[in-house]
């Protein structure tokens, strides 16, 4: 039992290690595109590109207001991070612990890479990061395409690593393909405000965040659960 809950305390802090530093990335990195994408949402982008000025009355909210608004969104964000980090944490421990294998700060980065190929590159790979604006298919089934996605490709990987047998190989490659075999929902007709190049550049930034995120995830998940899994060994 001693033993579970020093690997619940590694992943914890594994966990809120990566969420607060892909936090702090996301302030300068894909958080001025989401503002900048709520401008066009609103329809405040269009009319300043012709020119014409806002109305007094019309202006942003007094600066405390705004300021108010700005820490909570930051707050947010970060105990988002947190929570999710903290979640991947506990799966990549639990993944790990199950598989046996020798866990090391090295090792746990590996192990963070191919968290970040399943659970971001992958799905990414039918269903880009998506700004406020944009037109999209319908939420349940983007979700269920991208936990599929995610899933499959987990399957893949873990194939890929640990099974000795070719066949069972080649039907987590076929696992791994059979969502982007089937292919990400997508609406018929598109229709989006945002400018292409902002959401392009979002999505890339948005997979660069994510890749930091899983590298920090993986080799603090790995340096921690060494102290607590080697000296039993």
């Amino acid at each position: 039992m001693a033993l579970f809950r020093r690997l619940f305390l590694a992943a914890v802090v594994a966990g809120v290690l990566s969420g607060t530093a892909a936090s702090v990335v996301q302030q300068v990195t894909t958080v001025p595109l989401i503002l900048a994408a709520e401008t066009y949402e609103s329809g405040d982008a269009s009319v300043h590109a012709h020119g014409q000025a806002a109305p007094a009355h019309q202006h942003a909210a007094p600066a405390a207001a705004a300021d108010d608004e700005a820490f909570q969104r930051v707050g947010l964000t970060v105990v988002t991070n947190i929570l999710v980090g903290v979640a991947y944490g506990l799966l990549l421990a639990g993944v790990m612990l199950l598989v046996g294998a020798p866990v090391d700060a090295r090792r746990g980065l590996v192990w963070g890479i191919g968290g970040f190929v399943a659970f971001a590159l992958a799905p990414a790979a039918g269903l880009p990061p998506e700004l406020p604006g944009m037109g999209g298919a319908g939420l349940e089934a983007r979700q269920a395409w991208w936990i599929a996605a995610a899933l499959c490709a987990a399957g893949g990987l873990l194939a890929l690593a640990f099974a000795k047998n070719r066949f069972v190989v080649a039907a987590g490659v076929v696992l791994a393909a059979l969502p982007h075999v089937i292919g990400a929902p997508h609406p018929e007709s598109p229709e989006g405000v945002v400018p292409p190049e902002l959401a392009a550049r979002f999505a890339a930034l948005s997979i660069g965040v994510a890749a930091l995120f899983w590298a920090a995830l993986g080799s603090a998940c790995g340096a921690l659960m060494q102290r607590v899994v080697e000296p039993r060994r």
